[in-house]
């Protein structure tokens, strides 16, 4: 039995056992981290367990059409938990102050597909190879001997569909593909699911967005390029952090590009650093030289300093390691 068989035996185990569960994810969730949240919580429900989904940041717009995403707290609910997952934070303080200082939520189990992901669950269920968290929810759930069902379905198919890019990125693997296949095959409308997570923007993102792009920087090289939001564009646009969901794509779009860079201020003097890389440099590395993490492809860290002096320091970082 190989080690990822042999965690899932032992989470399979832990939901037989319990019977109320916490499941949680990341500060600013993506499609992944609500999809499979929401994935698991469908089914463990189905499985007349008692679950609470609780993320410290709400759910964002293009989430919402997931089944039970109407039902996810936004503040910790005062009691105990047999089980918590988390899924796909990475690093344990992702999942916030409410998850990380809590001592009433129970055993841990850590489910993630960032390489290097910590290890501080009871079980540890971590595949950098994985297309998405919500492969791993699947895996889970195929091992019980169970089918998906439509719900889980529809959350699981989302959140491959972001973490891949539309199947445009390298981690788009057979199983990313066969995965989908299955989920069509279980009502999933493909078009429906598109048009929520990319059809339906509203106004303050795009105006976002437009200002975004006004920063577009290009290195003298060519190989870099990035833009940036600051705390002055959204109160410009009355937009916010949600809405900036895959703007780094703008500048990776460019010819000869091999490394785009989001630079998004959380508060004066901080910004969070946003990388993706077309495969030739491992921006874990970089990221990691700032107190981040990721993948080779993906990666993120905060940094200190004005814009000027964060965007000067992180390109000069991405020239030493190149």
């Amino acid at each position: 039995m190989t080690a990822s068989k042999a965690e899932i035996t032992r989470i399979l185990a832990e939901i037989d056992n319990g019977s109320s569960f916490l499941i949680t994810s990341h500060e600013s969730p993506d499609p992944d981290a609500v999809g499979s949240s929401l994935a698991l919580a469908n089914y463990l429900s189905g499985r007349g367990k008692d679950v609470t989904v609780y993320l410290s940041d709400p759910v964002p717009d293009n989430c919402s059409f997931l089944p039970m995403a109407d039902q996810v707290y936004a503040e910790m609910p005062e009691r105990d938990f047999d089980v918590c997952f988390v899924l796909d934070v990475g690093e344990f303080r992702r999942a916030g102050k409410a998850v990380t200082g809590n001592k009433r939520i129970g055993r841990l189990i850590n489910i993630d597909h960032h390489l290097g992901c910590e290890n501080f669950g009871v079980c540890n269920l971590i595949d950098p190879k994985a297309s998405a968290t919500a492969a791993l929810i699947h895996r889970i759930i195929k091992a019980a001997g169970d089918e998906v069902d439509y719900p889980a379905a529809l959350c699981i198919y989302t959140a491959i569909l972001s973490d891949t890019g539309s199947f445009h990125y390298s981690n788009s693997d057979p199983e990313a593909f066969a995965i989908a296949g299955e989920m069509i095959d279980k009502g999933v409308n493909a078009w429906d699911v598109n048009e929520n997570l990319y059809e339906s923007e509203p106004l303050q993102r795009i105006a976002l967005l437009a200002l975004a792009l006004s920063d577009l920087t290009v290195s003298p090289s060519g190989e870099y390029a990035s833009v940036t939001v600051t705390l002055d564009m959204y109160e410009k646009t009355g937009a916010n952090a949600q809405d900036t969901d895959r703007f780094i794509n703008y500048p990776r779009s460019i010819r000869g590009v091999q490394v785009a860079l989001f630079f998004r201020q959380i508060e004066e003097g901080l910004f969070k650093v946003g990388f993706r890389s077309k495969g030739k440099m491992d921006v874990s590395a970089v990221s990691a030289s700032f107190g981040g993490g990721g993948h080779h492809n993906a990666a993120g860290c905060t940094v200190k300093g004005t814009l000027a002096e964060v965007k000067a320091l992180v390109f000069d970082r991405l020239e030493q390691m190149r």
